[in-house]
């Protein structure tokens, strides 16, 4: 059976398979005795989750073996054993030996720490270089470990080639028809573990340390790469849910508002801002989303460059935010706060997951109150998953699209970006010059109608590798972030030059903010100072320049404004009216993929995977972080926002009532 499998033509191929199956059962059999105490060991418990990690381990191998295996069925017989073909066959097998012995070395060591297959945490490693690195250099004799692999390596292949293998698979003549068979073997295999087996397939028993035995690393990790999110009731602490739900009701409460179902394990609450003397009203709003913009660029927020001339401008015309707090470190995160009005949960955003259209969000408010809602993005919005989302939640897209269609399912309008509407162009998308100027133009069409328009703009020009238009600014283009900030804030200049040409700019306001800092690295898990964000609102009528010194979140801004509109409207937001906010009230949401932040009066709370609890005084100074003894009720806070956004999100509890 085994030579109708694998002719001698298929002689490494075979001995590969054989080599990761047996590795795989060797590192599975070492997490057995380094958990036993913990492992359902009963007989038929450990023979099924020994039997279901094989099964897994064999759809692992087969994804691995396609490529060499595709080779071997297409080159022609007459080349078996030339040049080419050893060349091609050491490269492969090695390549494919080092990377599994390198995995399992990694396995190793992540289970040791936390006892596990590879997961998030580990995607996360990719994400986090320097910190991971620096971490494992600290924790492991690494250089003694990657001797350790080559020395493998050396010795599997000095065996393989002393019994023989390479040779019968040089010298054949294995015809075309006896590879048929293996070929759509491993390839029938890997096709099944693509579309209909998952990785939680293998969760079978009710004990967690079997269902992780189950497990093959390598597939867990693509697993994880596929849907990168943590479950939060697994690794952080949690308290009882209705305690929680009880609490942030408390938090989000307000004199203006009444939660419908206050029993249920939901937020939603009708909201009440119009009176007699403050009726409705119903202005265009255009949303700047400005790509990797840190307060700490703005000269009137403190910074002494001189690169925004214009945002500085607008802040002395607008409500301005002068303490607020981005909630994560990527795009699709502060567009996850924006529009969800909702803490960070780990893992990935909620943009980039399953089960993200149909939701409540800002846009829910504006159609709600008679608003067209439109997405513009410089660059395809398939990229992170944008369109996918935008489109499924209320908004049209308005993209650089060339070829990715949005979902069939989703039902929703869409607009490219021409070329002939395009001056610059870099990798992530066209100049903000550009995309301003097809904001223009859809907001003139747009006026024609007697609905008004909501335009969510996202930026990228101060995005890597900082390039734009020549001879706009001062600064060569692809020089340095400065740069771009200056010619992104340029741009604004442009567009609001343009915008108050337009018969529909006095009764359009105009919200911006950064999507989030700049850069996120520094000593901490959180460092707060990398969090700071601008925020403004201008041309609101009858609403007075401001500053705005509260400590406020990414998620306050628009529930703001529609308190400054004065409607009323019903909200699943978890952000709050910051001009009503109490002192005691004010806080900022701050994390990144596997640390969840509170800010609260001069405190720091970070939750962290694996339990961890961390707390901190801030010395604004110096922006250092002094630990302390943790604050039961800060805890019990930080616990229960994080808990019942998780909650809202795997429950449902974030989508729109019917």
């Amino acid at each position: 059976m085994l030579k109708f499998i694998f002719p001698k033509r298929l002689s490494l191929l075979k001995t590969f398979v054989f080599l990761f199956l047996i590795l795989s059962l060797f590192v599975r059999i070492f997490f057995l005795f380094y958990s036993f105490k913990e492992v359902d060991a009963t007989f038929f418990k450990l023979a099924n989750t020994f039997i279901i990690g094989f099964l897994f381990d064999l759809g692992t191998v087969s994804f691995f073996t396609l490529p060499y295996l595709l080779y071997l069925l297409i080159i022609l017989k007459k080349l078996y054993g030339s040049i080419l073909d050893k060349v091609f066959t050491y490269f492969a097998f090695s390549l494919g030996v080092i990377i599994f012995l390198f995995s399992f070395f990694a396995e190793i060591t992540f289970w040791e720490e936390f006892e596990r297959r590879f997961n998030f945490i580990a995607v996360d490693y990719l994400i986090y270089t320097y910190e991971v690195v620096k971490n494992i250099n600290e924790s492991y004799p690494i250089p003694l470990l990657l001797s350790g692999i080559l020395i493998i390596f050396i010795g599997l292949f000095y065996f393989i080639s002393r019994i023989g293998v390479f040779k019968t698979t040089f010298k054949n003549d294995t015809p075309f028809k006896a590879k048929l068979f293996p070929s759509a073997l491993f390839i029938g295999i890997a096709l099944i573990f693509l579309f209909f087996v998952k990785n939680k397939d293998a969760e079978q028993f009710n004990n967690r340390y079997n269902d992780e035995l189950a497990k093959t690393g390598i597939y867990s990790f693509f697993a994880a790469f596929k849907n990168n999110e943590l479950s939060y009731t697994e690794f952080y602490n949690t308290v009882n849910t209705d305690q929680a739900f009880n609490l942030v009701k408390q938090k989000i409460a307000s004199n203006n508002s009444e939660f419908i179902n206050p029993k249920k394990k939901e937020i939603y609450r009708a909201i009440t801002n119009a009176d007699s003397l403050h009726p409705p009203k119903k202005p265009n709003v255009i949303f700047i989303c400005i790509e990797s913009l840190s307060a700490s660029y703005l000269h009137s927020l403190g910074s002494e460059l001189e690169i925004t001339p214009t945002l500085d401008s607008l802040s002395e015309k607008s409500l301005f935010f002068t303490n607020l707090y981005a909630t994560g470190t990527r795009t699709v995160r502060g567009m996850e706060a924006i529009t969800l009005s909702i803490p960070p949960t780990p893992g990935r955003s909620i943009v980039k997951r399953d089960n993200n259209q149909g939701l409540f969000t800002i846009a829910s408010v504006f159609e709600e109150e008679g608003y067209d809602n439109n997405f513009f993005y410089g660059g395809d919005g398939y990229f992170d998953n944008m369109n996918t989302y935008f489109g499924g939640n209320g908004f049209n897209i308005i993209d650089r699209g060339r070829g990715f269609l949005l979902d069939a399912h989703i039902k929703t309008k869409r607009t490219n970006i021409n070329d002939n509407e395009v001056t610059f162009e870099n990798a992530w998308g066209v100049c903000d010059e550009d995309i301003y100027n097809k904001v223009i133009k859809e907001a003139d069409k747009s006026s024609l109608n007697e609905k008004p328009f909501f335009n969510f703009i996202m930026t990228t020009s101060n995005h890597r590798p900082f390039t734009y238009p020549e001879g706009k600014i001062d600064i060569p283009s692809g020089t340095s972030r400065e740069g771009a900030i200056k010619y992104t804030d340029y741009a604004i200049g442009q567009f609001f030059k343009t915008a108050k040409t337009k018969p529909w700019f006095e009764n359009t306001v105009f919200v911006i903010m950064a999507d989030h800092c700049a850069s996120s690295a520094g000593r901490w898990n959180l460092n707060i100072d990398k969090y700071r964000i601008p925020a403004l609102i201008c041309n609101l009528e009858n609403t007075k320049p401001q500053k705005i010194d509260k400590l406020s979140s990414q998620i306050d801004v628009f529930p703001t404004l529609f308190s400054l509109l004065n409607w009323d409207y019903t909200s699943n937001l978890f952000g709050i009216d910051v001009l009503k906010m109490k002192k005691e009230d004010e806080r900022a949401f701050i994390g990144n993929y596997r640390n969840l932040g509170l800010l609260k009066d001069q405190k720091l709370m970070v939750l962290s995977d694996q339990h961890v609890v961390t707390y901190y005084e801030w010395e604004t100074d110096n922006d250092d972080l002094i630990s302390k003894e943790v604050d039961k009720d800060m805890l019990v806070e930080t616990i229960s926002f994080y808990q019942t956004a998780d909650y809202l999100y795997h429950n449902n509890g974030l989508k729109l009532k019917n």
